[in-house]
């Protein structure tokens, strides 16, 4: 059918050892590691009104309380579901003015730079997440005044993220623009990520809600890190799974994850609708990411808005270059040394290629976007929920 990732036949040079480290990498999204609540998507459905629509119009749960909805690889989204895009625009569309005036300072130079992210901003992914997340833990009513600040600071704290990992990863183009480091200089791009977060850490500071800034707080620790993991790991930590699979959660999934829980606390919900919308944003992330990594392989410098093969060029081994090791065991040396001698990344490429790499990593992505489907199970039907569910399927559409 259609849109639909097709199995391929087994390969008959796949080693054992490679079945194996599937097997590994699709049970780590329960790991201790990535503070996952054992069960959270087992707790009984929530019961609650829809605001415009009959409970019947929207997704419902199956037997095993989880949303009636099957999750696939490069698969179209049941026309059924709303844009989530769309759905929040009315809330999305003053963002960008109210960042402008939040990131205000005297400082021409710093205030050009903090705001040279926001001048190339994309779809908004993350405020979106953090305003439908409200929504659906509201059973549809929309994220109030104190969650909409909340979707600007998790924004401002992204973008700090990016003017650092610009500067560390000597990255020259973003979006298809020279990055801040480039125009600015190191000194003064650093400094343009840390009054953002200086800023965010303020306007957190003014929700007045103690939990919440605890959450943001350690989404910052998880990112440095993230960071930490990424630039100091040892040769034998860079061929192991759980390390990739790790620094993935705190690098970009721990935002997604614990906005969405600070989202829901926010707004005075139970427990069991925090925990879940924790686990949809960390199984989200990581599913993005891993497409994300599946993209550097296969996208152009013009799609992706960056050179492409970037991941081995900055010495990263990823979930491709990881799962095409089992095949072909020469790549493990060229991982360790982080692909540092000419010829390197063009045969790891190859190599990538005529594995099941690519296979194996769209199979990993997809199983993490129908975890983050099925922790939804506990939020009452809705079209905040429908909308949670189509980011699942747009996760896994990604061109760039």
């Amino acid at each position: 059918e259609s849109g639909k990732l097709r199995p391929s036949a087994p390969s008959p040079t796949r080693s054992r050892r490679g079945r194996t480290q599937m097997r590994h990498a699709l049970r780590l999204c329960n790991a201790a590691a990535l503070r996952l609540p054992a069960a959270a998507h087992l707790l009984p459905a929530a019961s609650g009104a829809t605001r415009s629509h009959s409970a019947a119009a929207y997704v419902q749960n199956n037997d095993r309380n989880f949303p009636d909805i099957t999750v696939e690889f490069r698969a179209a989204a049941p026309g059924s579901l709303p844009d989530p895009f769309a759905l929040v625009q009315p809330q999305l569309r003053p963002l960008d003015s109210s960042i402008r005036e939040l990131v205000g300072t005297d400082h021409p130079v710093l205030a050009a730079a903090a705001h040279h992210f926001f001048e190339r901003a994309g779809k908004r992914f993350r405020p979106t997440l953090v305003l439908l997340s409200s929504a659906a833990a509201a059973g549809g009513d929309p994220a109030d005044a104190r969650q909409q600040r909340l979707a600007e600071i998790t924004e401002m704290i992204h973008a700090a993220s990016l003017l650092h990992d610009d500067v560390i990863d000597v990255a020259d183009t973003r979006r298809g623009a020279k990055t801040a480091h480039r125009i600015y200089g190191n000194k003064v791009a650093v400094l343009a990520g840390d009054f953002l977060l200086a800023r965010a850490s303020l306007l957190l500071a003014r929700l007045k809600d103690v939990q919440v800034v605890e959450l943001l707080a350690t989404v910052i620790e998880e990112m440095v890190q993230g960071e930490m993991m990424q630039v100091r790991a040892l040769p034998q930590q860079l061929l192991e799974f759980e390390h990739y699979v790790d620094k993935t959660y705190r690098k970009t999934a721990a935002l997604m994850s614990l906005s969405c829980e600070a989202a829901v606390l926010l707004g005075g919900k139970p427990p069991d609708h925090a925990e879940a919308l924790r686990a949809y944003g960390r199984h989200l992330g990581i599913a993005y990411q891993v497409v994300d990594d599946m993209l550097d392989f296969t996208g152009s410098a013009e799609s992706l808005g960056k050179p492409a093969l970037s991941d081995m060029q900055q010495g990263l081994a990823t979930a491709p270059t990881l799962f095409a090791a089992d095949q072909f065991p020469q790549i493990r040396e060229m991982i360790t040394r982080r692909f540092a001698e000419e010829g390197d990344v063009a045969t790891v490429s190859e190599l990538v290629a005529q594995s099941d790499g690519m296979r194996l990593s769209a199979e990993l992505a997809t199983s993490h976007a129908q975890k983050a489907a099925d922790a939804l199970g506990v939020l009452p039907p809705s079209e905040a929920r429908d909308a949670l569910l189509h980011l699942c399927f747009m996760v896994l559409n990604r061109s760039a």
